[in-house]
């Protein structure tokens, strides 16, 4: 056999051989790609080893070794609850909180509470805060006072899950079902309000415009005063004009067959 086949097939034998060796390699190798927003856990024989991976691709050893992401995004839980206010009116809470853990303490919350912590921890501070905070107040006061009792059962969570390496960004509550019978209750009491307000508007027009004219008959009657005393003053001016221009004799005028004089000196003294 020629020296240049031997040689050739010598090559390809070794070939597969290192095919067959990286293969064997590939086959007892495991790789994980950790992407954006996540951290790797490593564990190897089910322990934490090392602090979290940052996200890009890592070979391990899958017989030994397990790489496990874990979000570390803001993410948004939605769920409702049934509370009790302050005056044991029922209500269906709703409401939305945003949350995310923090990047460099993710190892933490995993040995802590492992794989689905957000049940674990998160959801019970969020109802247990929610329903201790409606428990607060009074019914008729709850609608009112959404805003305080909102930032206020976010303040107690943040406080409470911050110990716990996860912050709280935003807590709502999106909507307060109250118990059928007291929401028609407060309807009709809304309707009485209104019909009342609507009644006292009516009785204040009524005084005012009676106001009005008992205003306007002082007026009148004022004026009619004045000229009631402009009169007698013009009537006595008419006299004292007439005694300043009199010449000594007195004319008379006949009245009922009688000559009386034609100024009442009587009144004039007056």
């Amino acid at each position: 056999m020629p020296e240049s086949q031997v040689n050739h097939g010598s090559f390809c034998m070794k070939r597969i051989i290192i095919m067959a060796m990286g293969l064997m390699l590939l086959s007892s190798c495991g790789f994980r790609q950790v992407n954006e927003g996540y951290r790797g856990i490593k564990l190897v024989w089910g322990k934490m080893e090392g602090e979290p991976l940052l996200p890009g691709l890592y070979f391990y050893n899958p017989i030994s070794t397990t790489i496990y992401p874990m979000e570390i995004f803001e993410q948004k839980m939605e769920g409702q609850t049934s509370c009790y206010t302050k005056d044991t009116q029922s209500v269906i809470v709703s409401f939305a909180v945003t949350y995310f853990p923090e990047p460099l303490s993710i190892g933490k919350v995993y040995t802590q509470f492992g794989i689905g912590w957000e049940a674990k921890i998160l959801s019970p501070a969020v109802v247990g805060t929610i329903k201790d905070a409606i428990g607060g107040y009074i019914a008729d006061d709850l609608v009112s006072k959404r805003e305080v009792v909102t930032k206020y059962a976010q303040d107690e969570i943040m406080k409470a899950l911050s110990a716990r390496n996860v912050s709280i960004t935003r807590l709502d509550i999106t909507n307060l079902d109250f118990d059928d019978t007291y929401e028609k209750a407060v309807e009709q009491k809304v309707v009485a309000i209104q019909e009342a307000q609507e009644a006292k508007n009516r009785t204040i027009k009524i005084q005012e415009e009676a106001k009005q004219v008992v205003e306007q008959a002082r007026a009148e009657a004022e004026a009619m005063k004045i000229k009631t005393q402009a009169i007698s003053a013009n009537n006595n001016l008419v006299s004292y004009e007439a005694v300043q221009k009199w010449n000594g004799s007195l004319p008379q005028i006949i009245m009922g067959g009688q000559s009386i004089p034609f100024i009442n000196f009587d009144k004039l003294m007056k």
